[in-house]
């Protein structure tokens, strides 16, 4: 089914202004209707709502209660029950026995209702000519319809065209007598309200301060002050207003409103409050001088004053089949939606429909009560307004009388009374408040174009009608809020484990626009600060949509960055959304060729800037990036045109934008630190292995640790006079910083030292006396050192000492292999220090090994390779260059076990061409 409802004007009703006899009308192939209505007669149609029901047996039950409803909200209870059961002959006739849809239209008329029911088979059943009498028995099973139209309605007829056959009917209001606004029935005299021997209604006029300046006699009996004790004193005074604790809702609001119903509380002259029940009318002197007056009676005599609600001839709480049904159910309908959303449209919907509105909004209270957000509207920009907040209490645009029933009659008069409806064209409305336990949890208003529509009566059926889904909305609400807070903190959490999980800032800007589109925002920019002196500067743009990124960065490009500011929470950012209509406005104006130049140079480029005008002409936000109280970015988020963030959206960013901020820091600083480690590293290394004549030499070095390029485990080979070359290949105990220190020692001591014309036992000697000068961060160290001298032969002759360092292994041409050296102490131990050195002759094609402990103490649980399975590696390394033995004894080291290896490595192979 498919519902609308539109506002009367000035219409003419539908039917032909004369009638004629059935057999004067025109042949069923133009047009013809059967009346038998022939008086002519003019109305305005002052409301409309139609609905479109599907040819199925369940359509009977829906059609009967569309029409109920719209009845009753237009006020007609009188005549609901006529038109529900003409209806639903009318519509059985079409859905089930034509078989088709079935259109139902309502008309509101100055005189009456006229609903129209129409099908889509007009060459069934179709009479052209004759009396009532042919239309069919009671025993038939079609042709009731008609029948019940003759006898009930005061006016009815069959219009046709050539694709549609349409029954309607005319329902008169009751007369009335003229004054009479509502009347109850005669009732027993147990059944009346029970009030005193004389009830007394105390009249009492306040003027525009808020000072009593009337007080009649009955005043003066109820509340026991004399007339000229009062006059003069505020209401205040007198009034125990109850009130919700911490706001300033209170009687001077209510005495403020152009009308007014409740209760309260007047302080008698004995000091006791007297419970009363009054009726407030702002009226206005003929100097123009506003007051109130205000008829009070006693509480339980709230009888005399209070107005009736507006009862339906039956009970509204009753099906059409008799059945009780659920008061929330006949306002917000059957089946109600299951979610907050389709509630609260649904609700705007019938609220809109119940007083003929041109529109209608619903807002909710925020947890604090202090502010309202456009939850739902119809009939108003609902993408522009939707979200939206508006204070209830106090500050320019407040929400006026939030927390009870107001009727505005012409806004105009009062601009800013209620700030939704600025600049929409409405002029009267009526808002009541939604309420759950007396705490305020939202408003519910209607609104017309027209001023001066509505009254308290109408304030009152909106009220009742606020009553009846308030538990619903507020329990959806909460149901709601508690998905949103549960959804929170589950993305908090992993927005957290994926920025703890990386130091890379790239990596970092790009998970915080990931994480924030499409979840918070449909687009998002990262803006980064270097240092204070530093402008913002673009360094990451993400979109939903791929495809309008780079229109983005381009727009944001050519933009003013957002300022840097320090202060807490999202603040609106204008610039964006501007830039973005003036680039779309210019884009339009060239394609249409208004600037004089040729319009297919540009036509290329108009869609991308539409669309990205429309990507980013929304609301924009910034949150600031502040890290270690140093601003370091913008996080800047973004909806396309005519859409507006929540608070609860914007709190969740602003959580985000924390932990982002330090992670973006933490990122930034660790990039820093592992730029200078990684400069100082790259220092304490050769700056590159020197070519030997007739010798080959390969270096691989692994240093243990992420981030470290060296470690404990050091290298070199240099020059120390013409033909003779220096090598050294040691372990400093430990790994890491600490140990890389002693490195850079070792290695910058050894070519010192060497290049001095010392023999290789003197340089180790001083060595070592350098190691211990470091006293508490002296290491231990274990050295290879040789001299190396190419020989004319071919041959290499080398003078090594090995001092405590694992042995250098000799391969031969013939695949045998054997220790080059003997084992000596190590350095950085004892003061007193003798080595010796021992020579070695490398023929052609040998090939010289040297390599530090974290290869041989590769280990795999208890299995360690060793200085034997080396050996064993290296055997097959016969024909090979060095640059290959290398290779495959690294590959020998990582395959021996499936852990990363814990200590640094260095291998370094050498081979006689």
């Amino acid at each position: 089914m498919t519902t609308g409802l539109i506002p009367g004007g000035q219409t003419p009703d539908p039917r032909p202004s004369t009638t004629r006899p059935p057999h004067q009308r025109r042949d069923l192939a133009d047009q013809g209707s059967l009346h038998v209505d022939d008086r002519p007669r003019s109305s305005v149609i002052t409301a409309r709502a139609a609905a479109n029901f599907e040819p199925v047996g369940r359509s009977v039950a829906t059609a009967r209660s569309f029409v109920r409803d719209t009845l009753q909200g237009w006020g007609f209870a009188d005549i609901v029950d006529d038109a529900v059961v003409l209806t639903s002959e009318l519509v059985t006739n079409a859905v089930v026995h034509a078989g088709t849809h079935a259109d139902v239209l309502c008309l509101r008329s100055d005189d009456g209702v006229r609903i129209e029911v129409a099908d889509r088979y007009p060459e069934r059943e179709i009479p052209l000519q004759g009396s009532l009498a042919t239309m069919g028995n009671p025993d038939r099973e079609g042709g009731r319809g008609l029948q019940l139209c003759a006898a009930i309605a005061g006016r009815w007829g069959v219009d046709y065209t050539p694709t549609h056959k349409k029954v309607w009917f005319h329902l008169d209001l009751p007369d009335r007598p003229v004054g009479t606004r509502a009347a109850g029935p005669s009732l027993p005299a147990d059944l009346l309200p029970l009030a005193d021997s004389r009830v007394r209604v105390a009249v009492v006029q306040i003027d525009r301060t808020g000072a009593i300046s009337a007080w009649n006699e009955d005043a003066e009996e109820l509340f026991g002050y004399p007339a000229d004790q009062v006059i003069g004193k505020p209401l205040t005074d007198l009034a125990a207003w109850p009130h919700t604790p911490g706001t300033s809702t209170g009687i001077v609001e209510a005495l403020q409103l152009s009308r007014w119903e409740g209760s309260y509380g007047i302080r008698s002259s004995s000091g006791r409050v007297t419970p009363v029940y009054a009726s407030h009318l702002r009226v206005r002197d003929t100097d123009g001088e506003p007051s109130t007056v205000c008829l009070l009676v006693r509480d339980h005599e709230r009888a005399v004053l209070q107005t009736p609600l507006r009862v339906p001839a039956s009970d509204p709480a009753t099906g059409s089949d008799g059945q009780g049904a659920d008061p929330f159910e006949v306002f917000i309908g059957s089946p109600a939606p299951d979610d907050l959303d389709g509630l609260l449209q649904r609700t705007v919907e019938r609220a809109r429909d119940m007083l003929d509105a041109d529109s209608a909004f619903l807002l909710l209270a925020t947890d604090d009560e202090t502010e309202l957000e456009v939850r739902a509207s119809t009939g108003l920009p609902s993408a522009r307004q939707r979200f939206a907040r508006v204070p209830v209490e106090a500050g320019p645009g407040r929400y006026g009388s939030a927390r009870m029933p107001a009727v505005h009659e012409d806004l105009s008069a009062v601009p800013g009374a209620v700030p939704l409806l600025n600049g929409t064209g409405m002029r009267s409305v009526v808002t009541v408040p939604l309420k759950v336990e007396g705490r305020l949890t939202g408003s519910l208003g209607v609104a017309a174009e027209a001023p001066n529509r509505y009254s308290n009566e109408e304030a009152l059926r909106l009220q009742f009608a606020a009553d009846r889904i308030a538990l619903a909305v507020e329990s959806a609400r909460l149901g709601e809020l508690e998905r949103l807070r549960r959804g929170s903190l589950s993305f908090l959490v992993e927005a957290s484990d994926l920025l703890a999980g990386t130091l890379d800032r790239d990596q970092t800007l790009a998970l915080m626009a990931q994480m924030t589109v499409p979840t918070l925002a449909t687009w998002c920019a990262v803006y980064t600060i270097a240092d204070q002196a530093s402008d913002p500067y673009l360094s990451y743009v993400l979109h939903e949509d791929e495809e309008l990124i780079d229109g983005i960065k381009s727009l944001l490009s050519k933009i003013a960055p957002p300022d840097p500011v320090p202060t807490p929470g999202a603040r609106v950012w204008a610039a964006p959304a501007e830039a973005a209509h003036d680039a779309a406005l210019r884009s339009s104006m060239r394609s249409l060729g208004l600037t004089g130049g040729p319009t297919h140079q540009m036509s290329s480029g108009i869609g991308p800037t539409l669309a990205t005008a429309s990507a980013v002409g929304g609301e924009t936000v910034v949150l600031p990036l502040v890290a270690r109280n140093r601003v370091i970015g913008m996080l800047t988020l973004g909806k396309p045109t005519d859409e507006h963030f929540r608070q609860e959206i914007l709190e969740l960013a602003e959580d985000l934008s924390r932990r982002a901020a330090l992670a973006l820091d933490n990122a930034r600083l660790y990039s820093e630190r592992t730029a200078i480690s990684q400069a100082l590293q790259r220092s304490l290394l050769p700056p590159e292995t020197p070519k030997i004549d007739g010798v080959e030499v390969e270096v691989i070095y692994r240093a243990a640790g992420e981030g470290n390029e060296v470690g404990g485990d050091f290298y070199d080979v240099f020059p120390i006079s013409d033909g003779v070359y220096g090598f050294a290949i040691g372990d400093v105990c430990g790994t890491g910083p600490n140990a890389a220190a002693v490195t850079g020692l070792a290695r910058h001591a050894l070519r010192l030292l060497a290049r001095e014309g010392l023999s290789g036992p003197a340089v180790l000697e001083r060595l070592n006396s350098a190691i211990l000068d470091e006293g508490a961060r002296s290491r231990f160290l274990t050295l290879l050192y040789g001299e190396m001298r190419p020989q004319e032969d071919g041959s290499a002759e080398l003078k090594v000492v090995c001092a405590g360092h694992p042995l250098p292994l000799r391969l031969r041409q013939d695949g045998t292999v054997e220790a080059a050296a003997e084992p000596q102490p190590l350095l950085g131990v004892l003061e007193d220090l003798e080595l010796y050195e021992q020579t070695v002759t490398l023929d052609p094609g040998d090939v010289l090994l040297c390599v530090t402990d974290g290869v041989t103490e590769r280990r795999e649980g208890t299995r360690m390779l060793g200085d034997d399975g080396l050996a064993d590696v290296l055997t097959t390394c016969t024909g090979l260059t060095a640059g290959a033995v290398a290779a495959r004894i690294m590959r020998a080291v990582e395959r021996f076990a499936s852990d990363a290896p814990s200590d640094d490595m260095a291998i370094l192979a050498m081979r006689v061409a």
